[in-house]
């Protein structure tokens, strides 16, 4: 019988490698709540609708990358191929946003999005993300920004990039939509391209096909055609920015792949990842909730790659975690020595010790190895002999160095080496 792989473009994340996918995960997810982010948890599907709506029809995402499908009651739904959208549902939906504002709110957690696996480009990727929904204050928008930056400081990242401009808003868009779509029609486009551009001209400048970069190279920026209050407001939260010692690079020419962005925009960008540079980004989108059916209230947030981010780790040769599974490993010699070293292993545990043990019936030259091999620092080595003096081994898997201790005391003892 064959066996049977994971789904390509899914990755599998197992020990050792899944210790550092964790530390990334809950690192941003600290930073996060440290600037009072609460956590949210979304449903892995929505209604296909809220991401037609919400992302636009005319992005690559909704109209190439959704794994939509229907349901026995025949509803189509969607696995949710990015968070915000369905942030901005729930907060409408159970009125969130009835109470203080800003709402602030963290989540994550795997999205789905068929596009041609590579490195650092997956068809389930895992973001961390947070929204803040309510309040158009450009302080706001650097907080967000500075918050994904101290996640990735605290990882001890510092190759990456951050690159932000302005999308502009409302009162900006009508204008430079005519204006870059004239730009456009000048051009020798295929039919999907034009198409594209009549729908959504914006999605043109972040085609990533080379011959198409080279003939927007001279296009019109909305950097220089924003309105007064646009312009106010990103020069404001440069200077925010500025305050908060986050170093930016102003790029005019970004795009975000998702049409509901307004006015600050931002990329985390890491150059050790090659084509697939990106490690996080977003902006502020003041018209999506009323677009889903809810207040008139705007938005800022952000959606942080974690296997890429975990790339940029490994590119920069950091390993700010731990891949050891336990702290202790018991190694019992009979029966009798493992009944006890099962009790002093729940001890521990409740002092708030990782420890393991040598299960089945392997003898002391594999238990040893299975010691070593978990990351241990300390193995507890019992024998039958041992139990009968009421002493236990405790060897340092670093040193090699064992010496015997009273089992009475040897919860005391380990807590002591560990912790001193």
């Amino acid at each position: 019988m064959s066996t049977i792989s994971a789904p390509k473009g899914v990755p599998d994340y197992f020990p050792p490698v899944s210790a550092g996918f964790e530390c990334v995960r809950d690192t941003l997810h600290t930073a996060a709540a440290r600037a009072g982010y609460g956590l949210i948890e979304l449903p892995i599907f929505e209604e296909t609708s809220l991401f037609a709506r919400g992302v636009g029809e005319s992005t690559d995402v909704v109209s190439k990358e959704m794994y939509t499908f229907a349901t026995r009651g025949e509803v189509s739904v969607t696995l949710r191929p990015e968070g915000t959208a369905g942030v901005v549902r729930a907060v409408i939906e159970h009125g969130l946003d009835r109470a203080s504002l800003p709402v602030k709110l963290r989540y994550g957690g795997p999205f789905f999005r068929y596009e041609q696996p590579q490195a650092g480009r997956y068809r389930q990727l895992q973001q961390v993300g947070i929204e803040a929904i309510g309040v158009d204050d450009p302080a706001l928008d650097a907080e967000v920004i500075a918050v994904a930056d101290e996640g990735f400081r605290a990882l001890g990242l510092r190759g990456y990039r951050l690159d932000i401009t302005s999308l502009g808003d409302a009162a900006d868009r009508p204008a430079y939509r005519a204006l870059l779509q004239e730009f456009l029609s000048r051009l020798p486009l295929d039919e999907a391209t034009a198409e594209r551009a009549r729908l959504n001209p914006l999605r043109v400048l972040d085609d990533k096909r080379e011959a198409v970069r080279e003939m927007v190279a001279d296009a019109p920026l909305l950097l220089d055609n924003l309105s007064t209050d646009a312009r106010e407001h990103y020069e404001a939260v440069k200077a925010h920015l500025d305050a908060l010692g986050v170093a930016y690079v102003e790029n005019p020419r970004l795009v975000r792949g998702l049409d509901y962005y307004t006015k600050t925009t931002f990329e985390f960008v890491h150059p050790g990842l090659g084509a697939q540079s990106g490690i996080g980004g977003g902006g502020r989108y003041d018209g999506l909730m009323e677009t889903l059916g809810g207040q008139p209230l705007g938005g800022v947030g952000y959606g942080i790659g974690v296997d890429r981010t975990l790339l940029a780790c490994q590119a920069e040769g950091l390993t700010p975690w731990s891949e050891a599974r336990c702290e202790v490993y018991g190694v019992p010699m009979g029966e009798a020595a493992k009944a006890r070293l099962v009790a002093v292993a729940g001890q521990l545990r409740a002092a708030g010790v990782r420890v393991d043990i040598a299960y089945g019936t392997r003898g002391l030259k594999g238990a040893m190895r299975a010691a070593g091999n978990s990351g241990a620092r300390l193995a507890l080595v019992l024998g039958e002999r041992d139990l009968e003096a009421g002493k236990i081994g405790v060897k340092d898997l670093g040193s090699g160095e064992q010496r015997p201790v009273d089992l009475g005391d040897v919860v005391t003892e380990v807590l002591g080496l560990l912790r001193g």
